[in-house]
């Protein structure tokens, strides 16, 4: 003998099915972009690599450069300052 759900009961199965669907699927789409943004993370890494390296070669290893004014100085130069 089988029994039925009440119109009710089987509404609110259905609405909960569907919400932890739809959050299942917000949760997969932000893991997806998550993704994406390390992807871009490692490329803007390699481009800060190459320029760093250009202007290693350019002002010496040891440079400090500010980023705010563009000063370029020796490190041990940026040490001492810090003092």
């Amino acid at each position: 003998m089988s029994k039925n759900l009440t119109p009710e009961e089987l509404k609110n199965l259905q609405d909960l099915n569907q919400e932890f669907t739809q959050v299942k699927l917000r949760l997969a789409d932000s893991v997806y972009q998550q993704v994406l943004f390390t992807k871009d993370l490692d490329v803007i890494k390699d481009k800060f690599s190459v320029v760093e390296k250009e202007l290693g070669e350019k002002y010496g290893l040891n440079s400090v450069i500010d980023l705010v004014t563009g000063v370029v100085k020796e490190k041990e130069e940026e040490e001492e300052q810090s003092k």
